[in-house]
């Protein structure tokens, strides 16, 4: 981020700020499983900077979560609120553990105990979790729950993300991937493009990925090509998401909460590929919805697409992202093209804080105007300053946190400069 302070000439003051979490919360959560054992899992609360309100940020489920990997999401988290200008600062939760493992009950045991370690560092005024890799509305609602219980007060803008019966928004579930799709449709106008003229392969056929791939492919783009973790598939004449979503819903082995054990691989009459191949298409716009580093200096030099949308969080390493800008490959950066789902959980925030609740279409023009307006700016600066997408989100966003932290006052002001 060097570049990006000297380039805005930021104050010493607010690259000290910036350097670190203001908060690091870690919590050894005990759950009692199902055969009677005890396990304690490793839990992380970390808030990484507030200066522009509360925080806010995703808790996710995973073997491979700890510390730096959650403090490295609350920055992230930080730069995409100021991005599409949110009132929020960043946070991030996580969890050390295979949700796939679980039983939904010891998933909710879990998703109770993370709120019992963490509810007094969290609030609808000072930290907002949400939805993340593994985590649901169901596992939401689980939490909201809890915080009501401990509190004796119901809160429902303690968390977003949650069920609608909670209080949670219409919209949401497909607010990250709709959310994306407004992204690429403001980039392809820009550039005289035509949705029925350019192919998609879509790695990370997730929650994100497949509600992405179901819009596009209303809207005319032509999938040809979607992978999850066991596998992929391709169709130069195109895919149709919502029945391979159907089906590998409907085949899957229900043994946790809502984790789908089939694969789009059990589809018939398309070509089996590797995941790898995946990533080699020659299409117009390879879509990265799955986990970060899938793009990395060891395959990058594969990659043969025109653009890059980025749905998950730091899908392509730095080193990969200079190999990139070399062949003139696009990349619509992540803090931009995720962003639909927490300006939706923004809105939900919005909601519960008022009790009037408002109808999916008005939440999606809510959200295609705020973040498209603020795609639009990222491009203007991109084409004025002459630097790539994720170099002018980077400027819009650490121009707006700069100057909220300079607000309070820097070395500068307080010597009388």
């Amino acid at each position: 981020m060097a570049g990006i302070y000297d380039r805005l000439e930021v104050d010493e003051d607010v690259r000290r700020q910036l350097q670190q979490p203001s908060r690091i919360h870690e919590a050894a959560i005990p759950v009692r499983m199902d055969d009677g054992s005890l396990r304690v899992f490793n839990g992380w609360r970390i808030q990484y900077d507030q200066s522009r309100g509360p925080g806010k940020g995703g808790i996710r489920f995973h073997p491979d979560v700890d510390a730096d990997e959650v403090a490295t999401l609350s920055f992230w988290m930080v730069l995409k609120c100021a991005v599409v200008n949110l009132p929020f600062g960043g946070a991030k939760g996580g969890v050390q553990v295979d949700p796939k493992s679980l039983s939904r009950l010891e998933l909710e045991r879990l998703s109770r105990g993370y709120i019992r370690a963490f509810y007094d560092v969290i609030g609808p005024d000072r930290d907002i979790p949400a939805p993340d890799v593994n985590t649901n509305e169901t596992v939401m609602g689980w939490m909201a729950d809890e915080y009501a219980e401990i509190t004796r007060m119901k809160v429902p803008a303690i968390i977003t993300g949650k069920p609608p019966g909670m209080g949670g928004s219409a919209g949401r579930a497909a607010a990250t991937g709709r959310g994306a799709l407004y992204v690429l449709d403001a980039w392809a106008e820009r550039k005289g493009k035509n949705p029925e003229d350019l192919t998609i392969a879509v790695q990370g056929f997730g929650n994100a990925g497949y509600h992405f791939a179901r819009l596009a492919q209303e809207s005319g783009y032509r999938i040809v090509a979607l992978s999850d973790s066991q596998g992929a598939i391709h169709a130069d004449q195109g895919l149709d998401p919502e029945p391979i979503w159907r089906h590998k819903n409907e085949t899957r082995e229900l043994k946790g909460m809502v984790y789908c054990e089939s694969s789009v691989c059990t589809e018939n009459d398309v070509d089996q590929i590797s995941k790898d191949d995946l990533l080699a298409l020659d299409v117009d716009v390879l879509v990265l919805a799955a986990l970060e580093n899938a793009i990395t200096a060891d395959n990058v030099d594969k990659v043969r697409a025109g653009a890059i949308l980025e749905i998950a969080n730091g899908p392509v390493t730095s080193e990969a992202d200079k190999h990139l800008n070399e062949k003139n490959i696009t990349v619509l950066p992540d803090v931009l093209a995720n962003a639909g789902g927490v300006i939706v959980s923004y809105l939900e925030w919005v909601q519960n804080r008022t009790g009037d609740y408002w109808s999916e279409s008005y939440i999606n023009e809510r959200l295609a105007d705020q973040l498209v307006g603020q795609a639009q700016l990222c491009f203007d600066r991109a084409e004025e300053e002459k630097v790539d997408y994720r170099v002018a989100a980077y400027l819009q966003s650490v121009e707006r946190i700069a100057s909220a932290l300079a607000s309070r006052g820097t070395q500068r002001y307080f010597n009388g400069d």
